[in-house]
């Protein structure tokens, strides 16, 4: 038995609507099967982690007793009574929080497989979750979990392997309570809505772009590298846009396959992505693209490097200080994907258009009768983020460097 991937192939689809009948008759009879919903999520992960030589399963199950210890314990600490709220026991708490993360990220870089002991699929994920609590109850957000609380929240398997990434306390409100019928057949028309988008998106577009035009395009950009400067031709720019095409398709598929899921499971699990490239700036697009993973590195990373700098004075200038937050932000998001020059350079990119954009929308302000807005100019800013943002991943998809260096 090999690992089987969620939502790589439309027969698990078939296993998993069987898995899911009894969760649905429940839920839409008004009543919530518990053992059975602990059931399902253990027959998942089994399929999921437990397949070939089982390192994956292992993994996965001493990094979930590790973060769990680490956040209950954390939450012991701030919740006896006359917590101190230590700045250091907080920090140090996140630091082990990610420590498993990072070891895996640098498996690749350092090229040596004994330090990967947490390398499975969705570690990232898991992580985003086990830090938010660590903040929230830091926070005060979230004053009480019990174990099995943490361990449905981290291992909810439709988001478990790419998201989205929901937040405790929301996640909490939907598990507590049945939804009334009205309610769950609402959730299950929309469900069934997304999972078809689904796989309209995955299957058929995202299979067109992926595996039938990338390929062709990727070798005829390869073969006519010697017809220009930097080995650069016009089939290098078809790439950037079957690409493009593919990477939104392909996890927006998937991310819609999730959120459906989970609205069959009575949980309203937010929605990844809206329509982005129809961004009217390189902001807009970060609101629509991945929304749960930018919505979290703005929440937990650059507001709170914003209120940091803030409290201790570090910087007068507002301009100054969310521009070292951009570039913080990004170059944390360009490592988070991986240790290779075109992540770091994708990561500082949007750094700097996102400084770009700013700089123009303060000066756009001052200057605002003298710059036309009419439909015109909001098409062009559409043309232009998109083709901004399409650049962007010709450099995330590392082409550049098999056409250069390889």
């Amino acid at each position: 038995m090999h690992n089987i991937t969620p939502y790589s192939s439309p027969v698990y689809f078939i296993y998993l609507l069987l898995l899911l009948l009894p969760i649905i008759i429940g839920l839409y009879n008004g009543k919530r099967y518990r053992v059975y919903e602990t059931l399902a999520t253990v027959v998942i992960l089994i399929t999921a982690f437990f397949g070939g030589n089982m390192s994956q399963g292992i993994s996965l199950i001493a990094y979930i007793l590790f973060e769990m210890l680490l956040v209950l314990s954390y939450l012991r600490y701030r919740t006896k009574e006359n917590s101190k709220n230590n700045f250091w026991v907080f920090f140090w708490a996140v630091v082990l929080a990610i420590i498993p993360l990072v070891f895996v990220k640098l498996d690749p870089l350092l090229q040596n497989p004994t330090i990967s002991l947490f390398a499975f699929m969705g570690i990232s994920y898991l992580t985003f979750k086990s830090v938010e609590m660590i903040m929230e109850i830091r926070d005060g957000a979230i004053k009480e979990v019990k174990p099995w609380e943490f361990i449905r929240f981290l291992l909810f398997f439709p988001t478990i392997t790419s998201g989205p990434i929901d937040r405790f306390k929301r996640f909490q409100k939907d598990v507590l309570k049945v939804p009334t019928r009205e309610e769950y057949v609402e959730m299950m028309k929309t469900g069934t809505h997304r999972l078809m988008l689904g796989f309209l998106y995955k299957f058929i577009i995202g299979y067109v772009f992926g595996t039938l035009m990338l390929p062709k395009v990727e070798a005829l950009a390869m073969s006519y590298r010697d017809s220009g400067p930097l080995g650069l031709s016009w089939w290098v720019l078809a790439y950037m846009y079957v690409y493009s095409m593919y990477l939104f398709f392909d996890f927006a598929g998937y991310s819609l396959f999730a959120v459906g899921i989970s609205n069959f499971m009575g949980v309203k699990t937010p929605m990844n992505f809206n329509q982005p490239f129809r961004s009217h700036n390189i902001k807009d697009f970060w609101n629509r693209w991945h929304m749960t993973l930018s919505f979290w590195f703005r929440d937990f990373i650059y507001m709170r490097l914003m209120f940091f700098m803030m409290k201790k004075k570090l910087i007068k200038s507002r301009i100054t200080m969310a521009n070292i937050g951009y570039l913080a932000l990004f170059l944390i998001m360009g490592f988070w994907h991986g240790e290779t020059w075109f992540y770091i350079v994708y990561g500082l990119f949007h750094a700097g258009a996102m400084i770009s954009n700013d700089a123009w929308l303060r000066f756009k302000k001052k200057h605002r009768k003298s710059i036309p807005h009419n439909k015109f100019t909001e098409a062009f800013a559409i043309f232009l983020t998109f083709n901004i943002v399409c650049f962007s991943f010709l450099i995330f998809s590392g082409f550049l460097n098999t056409l250069w260096f390889n």
